[in-house]
């Protein structure tokens, strides 16, 4: 009897977990994006020069190109959202046709967009406003 009561109770403990566990992985992805970009965009403020942020969709990748790793400042800065903890994957990234945006001296992005990312069935849109900069979670 106890078994057949804990059998039922993680019949339906299990499935809400796994919801929940992915609920939480794509909004951390979607929040580390946009972080990503904000720093790319106050790093193009202060250093007066243009700084692009390339989504990779096959290896599920966010590079700031030319800006060095906290780890290691001998490579770029890369997030990569299809490993722990975010096992993400980028779905889609528009910036005007491209998979790219490039932020200038000032910090204004050369055009806005959006990627989209996917945990499971959640999933994320992160817009970038074109005319501040200003990357949100939709």
């Amino acid at each position: 009897m106890v078994l057949t009561i804990i059998s039922v109770l993680a019949a339906i403990g299990v499935p809400r977990y796994a919801n929940s566990l992915a609920r939480y992985r794509a909004d951390a992805a979607a929040r580390r994006v946009v972080v990503d970009l904000d720093y790319a965009r106050q790093r193009a403020r202060s250093s007066s020069a243009e700084v692009s942020v390339h989504f990779m969709f096959i290896s599920n990748i966010v590079h700031l190109q030319g800006v060095p790793s906290q780890d290691d400042p001998a490579v770029d800065w890369m997030t990569q959202l299809g490993v722990e903890p975010y096992h993400a994957d980028l779905v889609s990234a528009n910036f005007a046709g491209r998979s790219k945006v490039v932020f200038n001296g000032y910090g204004d992005p050369d055009s806005g967009g959006s990627a989209v990312l996917t945990v499971g069935s959640e999933t994320r849109t992160i817009v970038l406003d074109p005319d501040t900069g200003k990357a949100v979670v939709q």
